[in-house]
């Protein structure tokens, strides 16, 4: 299936997670439809779905007022973010019992690179047959696995049969696998670039090969020649271990835009979380923390706030990415793209403490916004 130097790439990503651990933890909750969130009547969006309320149409980023109206018996939940992390943390172990080459995405998504794996298998259907089985096993929760060739063929793969599902793309499949793709199925065009793609008679993914170069960049920018790598099959983006020792981050690529501004809020306290649990777990403090914001036409900007005594806990820099977000133009531009950094680490026992109830950008340096250009689709 796979043979010579070509790589086997996992990527994994468990199904419907926060809502899944719901469950899990919840037996009376198990079958029901269920959204992870804030409720309607303040204006909260979800976070999270079960299968059985996507059923309905309830989904991800729509209002949970609008959630209750599709779905009435739907059961709401609020986040909480140390269950979802302690099972990330989980699941991460078992990737890396498998294989150094681990690149977490966020608490629910990695890539692995398996050509080489402490099991001794050669195929990486194998691997990932034994990963999702161990998963189930040791947790209670279903993931769904991509096995191919790159990165961005393994992120399609994982979601082409959810929930608990698996999917390889051999390289002899490649090319009937790409002459089936729609345009919309590339992780990263939204509706609105689908739209102006299809307007210029981009129908599938393979139809980027004979577009124009003024088509494409008219549609997507300075992404033309990495969608045209994308067309062809072509990533060549290694697998990076999550080895960072002076700086941390995560961010996250949404398949549709995000427009609420109570979603990016809930998309930054997971992020942070992230963040939170790195630091805690190297018993280090960060003294800046750093928003990246990639609007929908895939400019981005970055701002940051540096703080003397450093920050830890999640909700710190959690508060801090928020006060940052709102020095961004999200209010009024959809976001394609969220992602929240650490840097400047620290010996907590150095850090002098901070006064109480001080907040975490009190003593901030000025904000330091600028912009970084167009950089590649993840």
């Amino acid at each position: 299936m796979f043979s010579g130097d070509v790589r086997r790439i996992l990527h994994i990503d468990m199904d419907a997670f926060y809502a899944s651990v719901e469950q899990r933890d919840r037996p009376e909750l198990r079958g029901r439809p269920v959204a992870v969130g804030g409720r309607p009547e303040s204006r909260a969006v979800v976070c999270a779905a079960s299968y059985e309320a996507r059923a309905f149409g309830v989904r991800s980023a729509i209002p949970m007022a609008r959630a209750v109206r599709l779905c009435p018996d739907l059961v709401i939940v609020p986040t909480d973010f140390a269950r979802y992390r302690a099972a990330s943390q989980e699941v991460l172990g078992i990737f890396r019992s498998v294989t150094p080459l681990v690149e977490p995405l966020s608490l629910d998504e990695a890539y692995l690179d398996v050509t080489e794996n402490s099991w001794g298998e050669t195929l990486g259907v194998d691997v990932a047959r034994r990963i999702k089985r161990t998963i189930r096993e040791r947790t209670g929760l279903t993931a769904s696995a991509g096995v191919a060739p790159n990165k961005f063929l393994a992120k399609i793969a994982s979601g082409w049969r959810k929930p608990d599902g698996l999917t390889v793309i051999a390289p002899e499949r490649m090319e009937s696998f790409l002459q089936g793709l729609p345009i919309d199925a590339l992780w990263g065009v939204g509706p609105v670039t689908a739209k102006r793609l299809r307007a210029s008679g981009i129908e599938r993914l393979v139809d980027v090969r004979a577009a124009a170069s003024a088509t494409l960049h008219a549609a997507v920018g300075s992404q033309a020649s990495w969608l045209t790598a994308l067309a062809w099959g072509r990533d060549d983006r290694r697998v990076v271990a999550d080895r960072v020792v002076k700086s941390h981050g995560a961010e996250r690529t949404y398949a549709e835009d995000l427009r609420e501004l109570a979603m990016m809020r809930v998309e930054l306290d997971a992020l942070a979380d992230t963040c939170g649990g790195w630091l805690s777990r190297k018993t280090l403090r960060a003294r800046t923390v750093t928003l990246k914001v990639r609007y929908g036409d895939f400019s981005t900007v970055t701002r940051s706030h540096s703080v003397s005594h450093g920050v830890q806990e999640t909700s710190e820099i959690a508060s801090c990415a928020r006060h940052l977000l709102d020095r961004t133009d999200a209010r009024a531009r959809p976001v394609r793209l969220l992602g929240v950094s650490v840097h400047n680490l620290v010996d907590p026992a150095a850090a002098p403490a901070r006064a109480e109830g001080q907040l975490p950008f009190d003593e901030a340096e000025p904000d330091c916004a600028h912009r970084v250009g167009r950089d590649p689709m993840p």
